[in-house]
């Protein structure tokens, strides 16, 4: 039994990682995580000790998380995902890299969470295919259609914020070379 908790306990980090991709908040990210765990050990006979316990407990975080949806209104997590929100929230970045990491963590926001669920456990957890439609019940196919579709919605996004950033940088070059003829 102590090396299947200790095999638990040291995905704990992925699984934060992962819960705060989901819920953007900390600390309902932490309350999932805990949930996700206490259900773990409760039923910690339904894994089998020689797998590895990742797949199974991002199952139990992803169907906590689903549960979590489904009771909530919807309208309170739109508005709470909102751009403006993020922004007026974030702290200002100091380095180009922070700011690059800022726009991509916002535009992963902007994505349906079916989507953001699907890219954030192949692309940042690393579970192959197989292993994240299986997290999240859905066949591979469909699992490779979200992760193509939010890729997509991705590009679109950070094109859009490319774009915008392009436009302010325009009119600020306008206005100090109106302001040095003056």
């Amino acid at each position: 039994m102590a090396p299947m908790r200790r095999a638990i306990t040291e995905e704990v980090p992925r699984l934060r990682r992962h819960a705060r991709s989901l819920l953007r908040d900390p600390e309902a990210a932490d309350d999932l995580v805990q949930d996700c765990l206490e259900m773990a050990v409760s039923r910690i006979e339904s894994w089998r000790s020689g797998d590895s316990p990742r797949r199974w407990l991002f199952t139990i975080l992803h169907q906590l998380f689903v549960d979590q949806v489904r009771r909530t209104n919807r309208q309170v997590h739109a508005e709470a995902l909102m751009p403006e929100t993020i922004e007026a929230v974030a702290l200002p970045a100091r380095q180009p890299d922070n700011i690059a990491s800022a726009e991509v963590l916002s535009a992963l926001q902007q994505i349906t969470p079916e989507r953001r669920a699907a890219l954030t456990l192949v692309a940042v957890e690393g579970l192959s295919y197989a292993d994240a439609a299986h997290v999240l019940g859905i066949a591979l196919g469909t699992l490779a259609s979200r992760i193509a579709g939010g890729r997509e919605e991705l590009r679109s996004i950070l094109d859009d914020v490319s774009r915008r950033k392009m436009t302010v940088s325009t009119e600020r070059a306008d206005v100090s070379t109106k302001s040095a003829a003056s």
